[in-house]
Formats: C-alpha cells, structure tokens, sequence
C-alpha cells in the first residue's frame, strides 16, 4: 500500500540520516536537492559542500539515504544519486548494488566502516552528554553533582530526547535511574573526574558545532541557492551555543 503522500514519507525518512561527522540531518544540512516517488520507486539526489569530501563519510550518507527511503511503506525501489563528487559513481553504483564499502572500493578499501561509524556516535554522544550537563547546571545542579544524576532527573527537553538517542544509538542503557554520566562503556564518572570530563566533552561538541557551521558555508559557496534548502540547527544545539 502506498502512502497518502510518499514523498513527504520519504522526506521524513531522509531527515533521520545524518552527516556522522556532524551529526545533522542531511535534510537540514541541505545535501537533499531532489526527491521524488512514482508508482512505488523513489529517486533521491544529494550534494555535498565540496568535490572532495571523504568519500568514506559520502558513503554512509548515500547508504543511509538508501537503507531510510527503502523502509518508507509502499516504497519498492530507491535510486541515490550523489551529483558532482569525485567518487560519486563508484559510490552510487556500490550502494546501488549493495556492494558494501569495500566492493564499491576493490583493492582501495580495505575494511567496511563500522569502526568508523562507531566512533563518531561515540563522539555525537560526548556532545548531546555536554548539552544535558548544561541543562541540569542552568537548572541548579553543582558540576560536582553531576555525579548523582539520573537520566529521570532531566527534564521533558531536546537535550534529554537527544541524549537519549545518541546513547540508544551505542548501545548505553536508557532507564530513568541510569546514571547520566558515564564514560564510553557505560560506566559511572566519579565525582573528582567530571569537571575534566566535562570540559573535554565541552570542546567536542564545539568541534562538531564549528565544523557543521564551516560546511555549512562551504555548501552555499559552491551552490549559492542552497541557503535556502538549510534549515537551523535544532534548539538542543542552539541552547547550547
């Protein structure tokens, strides 16, 4: 059965699929230049802000974009184009055939990319950690007592949703009495180590803010009408500017 209106399905789809190393949708970026959906088949096209961007980080985008558009109900067939991208059309011809990294990349790539996917969730979660720990601050928590934090104790916001999803995302529990800052195993922080935690979870999450604001610039530099496609980053990120 397809749906009322597909293309908005799959559009919704689409904004789930994130840049990993800026952890923005690809919708909200602005790499979606096209969508359409006839009789069941989707065709996507994507951008990206230079001719050269990694092409590592290029394929998991147009997989991504592949894997949401195909999961859309009614939805049989998905085409992704990445446009003007020096690796596009081993990229697309890979993805179009389930090849995997390596097979779109025979004796170039030497491994798939799960480690490399890995470790920019970890990363997206040290930034989302970040913007909690501002929230239960600017709500009257002590640095210090952080240590004591339990997921129940943020509230209803984009912090804690986001939180949420990155630490669902590798593989740390969700429960309301989980501690809130654990490290990458999901192991609790003591007390005298968050205020050095906390500031290098404070430099990456401006790392990853800067660099999507830089490619933000470089993508409406090489397609100048593109500004208009970009959408503002989300209250969590802004909050915490």
């Amino acid at each position: 059965m397809i749906a009322q209106d597909p293309r908005g399905a799959v559009v919704t789809a689409l904004s789930t699929v994130r840049d990993p190393e800026l952890d923005e949708s690809i919708v909200d970026l602005g790499f979606v230049t096209e969508t359409t959906v006839v009789g069941g088949r989707a065709e996507v096209r994507l951008r990206l802000p230079t001719y050269f961007c990694a092409p590592n980080f290029a394929y998991l985008m147009v997989a991504d974009a592949y894997d949401a558009a195909m999961a859309v109900e009614g939805v049989d067939h998905v085409s992704v184009v990445l446009e003007e991208h020096f690796a596009a059309a081993e990229i697309n011809a890979g993805v179009a055939a389930e090849s995997g990294f390596v097979g779109s990349f025979p004796g170039e790539a030497v491994a798939e990319l799960h480690d490399l996917r890995r470790t920019f969730q970890r990363k997206a979660h040290t930034a989302c950690l970040e913007r909690a720990c501002r929230r239960l601050i600017k709500d009257g928590w002590t640095v210090e007592g952080l240590s004591q934090a339990h997921l129940g104790d943020l509230p209803d916001s984009p912090e804690r949703a986001s939180l949420l999803r990155r630490r669902a995302d590798i593989g740390l529990p969700v429960a309301a009495d989980s501690p809130v800052f654990v490290d990458e195993g999901g192991e609790p922080v003591p007390a005298e180590q968050i205020p050095l935690q906390l500031r290098f979870a404070r430099t990456v999450r401006v790392s990853i803010e800067g660099n999507a604001h830089f490619c933000r610039g470089l993508l409406t530099t090489r397609y100048p009408h593109a500004a208009a496609d970009q959408r503002p980053r989300h209250p969590e990120q802004e909050a915490s500017a």
